[in-house]
């Protein structure tokens, strides 16, 4: 055994040695750097330092090194970031836009090209102090007295690295901690729970009759005569179902993450591999594509940039969520999403009350009950999938009819309708420290109990 243990590390130390000699890797590893450090930096407010020790640590291992050793520079009045990785080219570029966050340019770009990236043309003046969930006032109830001391132990006692927590019963805040220099708002990236609030905008489409969810996306770049992927629908989509090609479960898509690629130069030339709705692949494409489907049927412009935010977004009192787009204004709706653990409790709270708030319909009439239906084709193992949310039960532990919203490094919500709960966790972290997200909320719903 220990032979096989050190014939692992010394390929992942040859491997991680060999990424840092290639171009494209480096370059790669530059913009993650530009993106989290600019991210981190202006939507969150957070040092610098704290960003590294955090966001940049744990990470993908053959960007690693690189990240940790590449020179940034923070220009905090053109909020911008430069990461210098070759020198025959530009830096990496990741610039700053207010509500659109970080921007990464393409490889090659220079900085004046932060310039014409697209912004959105609305100021939002900020309104009067609100009651809970559409503000911050007024948002507590009565606390359980089993929750606080479980609480405190999510940043103890459930692995990983926990940064806030959060727990909602009957509509009102009956928990919530934070780890030192976190508050109610300060933003994270939600990763792939953003693949959630990619299906309320779709729905929130849906409702106002913009898009039909079981008509063939809409995908400019599909429209030629004879392309089969043409009849592809945006359900099959939400349920990781389109059949598309990908290289590989998780679909990493690092191009448009971390390269500056365009959502319409990746993920929309994939071809065909299986027929659409016989085989569950978690990929991000299908949700850049649905979200892509609802900007081309909006026009694909400044209505469209704008209608997540003032559709859906401010309309629950998410006034503290970011969504960040690639250099051309296509939303990264699979993981690019910085918001605060409130304004996550306000999108489970949404589907709590299927889509209506204040009195309005805002999503159609059973909506929750659409996302939280099992897709045609299931993971093999685990919880099952719905549209864009994971599902859970009596398997897990957990009440029939419980679901979820999941993220990469540890951002979880879920959504118990039977005890009209939310349950929020934020942290940071790695694939050799996860935190034990279902023991948690099993553990939160025996405290709510007990009380």
């Amino acid at each position: 055994m220990r032979a096989i243990w050190v014939a692992v590390v010394l390929a992942v130390a040859a491997s991680g040695a060999q990424a840092a000699d290639d171009p494209h890797t480096r370059a790669l590893a530059a913009g993650y750097k530009a993106a989290f450090l600019c991210s981190g930096v202006f939507n969150a407010g957070r040092p610098e330092a704290e960003i590294a020790a955090d966001d940049l640590e744990g990470i993908y291992p053959e960007y690693q090194a690189l990240v940790r050793t590449l020179p940034a520079t923070v220009d905090r009045q053109a909020k911008t970031v430069s990461v210098a990785f070759d020198p025959t080219l530009p830096p990496r570029i990741a610039a700053w836009r207010p509500h659109l966050g970080c921007a990464q340019l393409p490889i090659g770009a220079r900085v004046d090209g932060a310039a014409k990236l697209p912004t959105l043309g609305i100021v939002r003046e900020p309104g009067p102090k609100a009651a809970w969930p559409a503000g911050d006032e007024q948002a507590t109830g009565k606390a359980p007295k089993a929750l606080a001391p479980l609480l405190a132990k999510a940043f103890s006692d459930y692995g990983g690295k926990t940064t806030a927590v959060l727990v909602v019963k009957d509509g009102k805040i009956v928990g919530e901690q934070y780890r030192p220099g976190y508050d109610l708002y300060t933003p994270q990236r939600t990763w792939s729970a953003a693949k959630s609030l990619t299906a309320t905008v779709v729905g929130r489409a849906v409702q106002l009759g913009k898009v039909k969810v079981d008509a063939p996306a809409n995908i400019p770049d599909w429209k030629a005569p004879g392309d089969p992927r043409a009849s592809i629908t945006l359900a099959q989509l939400m349920h990781m179902g389109s059949g598309l090609w990908t290289d590989g479960p998780g679909n990493r898509t690092d191009e448009a993450y971390l390269g500056g690629g365009l959502v319409t130069e990746w993920a929309t030339r994939m071809p065909l591999e299986v027929a659409p709705d016989s085989r569950f692949r978690y990929a991000n494409n299908d949700t850049l594509l649905a979200a892509r489907s609802v900007r081309a049927a909006l026009g694909d412009g400044a209505d469209a940039l704008a209608f997540p935010f003032t559709e859906l977004l401010w309309r629950i009192g998410m006034n503290h969520t970011t969504l960040e787009t690639d250099w051309q204004g296509n939303y990264i709706l699979s993981s690019q999403v910085w918001t605060t653990s409130r304004d996550l409790a306000r999108l489970g709270l949404l589907y709590l009350n299927d889509g209506v708030w204040n009195g309005e319909r805002l999503l159609p009439e059973g909506w929750a009950k659409f996302v939280a239906t099992p897709a045609p084709a299931q993971p093999p193992n685990g919880p099952g999938y719905g549209a864009f949310f994971w599902l859970h039960g009596p398997a897990q532990g957990l009440p029939e009819g419980a679901y979820a919203m999941n993220g990469n490094r540890g951002q979880y919500v879920f959504i118990v309708p039977s005890k009209k709960v939310v349950i929020v966790r934020r942290g940071f972290d790695s694939a050799q420290a996860r935190f034990d997200e279902v023991r948690f909320a099993r553990d939160v719903l025996a405290a709510l109990e007990a009380n």
